[in-house]
């Protein structure tokens, strides 16, 4: 796991008045669990929004395989190989499981409009594709008998399980979750735990904010920690939850014990 698969190099970003992130500089190697942690406002999401291209940086760069990433371009970032799910579950409701993982794999399609206006050979056999690849996707994590549900009715945890099948129906190189355990119970957070060990083990590369820190201590390979919009920490895990300013600002002495 030696690769650097993704480097972001001085990265900064203010919004008025605010540093949200200031010469943020790591990288994440081909095949780990990377977790970006951090008490609320330390620049997280905001990091995320910069490498997933909702926001422009103002200073610094990114290089996803070795290529200048186009910041600020979302629709590029995804086709290069980065996908994200949200803190905010952001499902289409009134569309199926089934039908919200197809619309994720839409970057991959060629035929485009005229041909599924027209329902051409070629249109056909990439949507009968594209629902046989969404089937396989709502297998993977484990929901596929939910697939005609709509995507509002299903529980919270298999909604997150949802949103990220569709983020994997783009086929990412680059899997970044925010915030995905977030108001799940012991029980989800452990098959979301297991889910994510499966797609390490499968090859994929996964970027992590988090606040269950025993998921992110007994996960990630390596971990990050950010403060004020500053990179403070980044090592393995142990040593991490170690580090003297690690646990003045965020962890505490008793999570840094446990």
């Amino acid at each position: 796991m030696s690769t650097p698969l993704l480097e972001a190099s001085g990265i900064s970003k203010r919004f008025g008045g605010v540093q949200a992130l200031r010469d943020v500089s790591l990288a994440i190697r081909a095949g780990e669990v990377y977790g970006l942690i951090g008490p609320n406002g330390a620049g997280k999401t905001s990091f995320f929004n910069v490498l997933t291209g909702l926001y422009s940086a103002d200073q610094g760069e990114v290089r996803f395989n070795g290529q200048p990433l186009p910041l600020g371009v979302p629709h590029r970032i995804a086709g290069v190989g980065i996908a994200r799910t949200f803190q905010n579950i952001r499902l289409f409701g009134a569309m199926s499981a089934l039908e919200n993982v197809m619309v994720g794999r839409h970057i991959r399609l060629r035929t485009g409009v005229l041909g599924a206006i027209l329902r051409t050979p070629a249109a056909r056999r990439e949507e009968a594709d594209t629902e046989a690849r969404a089937h396989a996707l709502l297998r993977y994590v484990g929901i596929d008998r939910l697939a005609n549900q709509q995507a509002t009715h299903l529980s919270y945890g298999d909604q997150r399980r949802l949103e990220i099948a569709r983020a994997l129906a783009t086929e990412p190189k680059l899997l970044a979750l925010d915030e995905p355990a977030a108001g799940m119970n012991a029980t989800e957070t452990a098959g979301l735990r297991a889910l994510i060990e499966k797609l390490r083990s499968d090859g994929l590369t996964v970027l992590l904010i988090e606040h269950d820190v025993k998921l992110v201590m007994g996960l990630c390979d390596r971990v990050a920690v950010l403060d004020y919009g500053e990179k403070i920490a980044e090592d393995v895990p142990d040593v991490v939850r170690r580090d003297p300013r690690v646990i003045a600002a965020y962890l505490g002495t008793e999570a840094a014990d446990a």
